[in-house]
């Protein structure tokens, strides 16, 4: 059965400033802008994996949580359309099974869009964006 990926972080080193290279528990690596996402105060280079490697942390007691890292992961690996399509995933709360049922696809194919390991066609990112109008849900910016 096919399910969203269970990542954690695996290894973290702060470069220049607000830029962060990650290696993922499933061999990704990439390197994420996150001076817009923290504030620091005591520096940036003290990055550290969190607890179970659920978030990056900073001995100023600043952290980023995994999920929205792995969306800067998407983003800056190219994978833009998988980023949308599992922030619209994640804003209405729908498991794989939900979203399929929403879009008419098969439970796999929302998995393999939701992990970055298919392009995510313009049809589907449309037929979210109706589905959320159908729904009557507000949709982000």
């Amino acid at each position: 059965m096919s399910m969203d990926k269970m990542r954690t972080i695996i290894a973290v080193e702060a470069r220049r400033a607000g830029s962060l290279w990650l290696r993922w528990s499933d061999g990704i690596e990439a390197t994420v802008d996150v001076a817009g996402l923290v504030k620091f105060d005591d520096g940036f280079g003290g990055a550290s994996v969190g607890e179970w490697g659920h978030s990056v942390v900073w001995p100023s007691g600043a952290d980023i949580g995994a999920e929205r890292l792995w969306l800067e992961t998407l983003s800056a690996s190219g994978h833009e359309d998988a980023r949308h399509f599992l922030e619209w995933r994640m804003r209405h709360g729908l498991s794989l099974t939900k979203a399929a049922e929403a879009l008419g696809l098969a439970r796999r194919t929302v998995a393999y869009y939701s992990n970055g390991d298919r392009p995510v066609p313009k049809a589907i990112l449309l037929a979210c964006r109706g589905w959320e109008a159908n729904e009557g849900l507000p949709r982000a910016a």
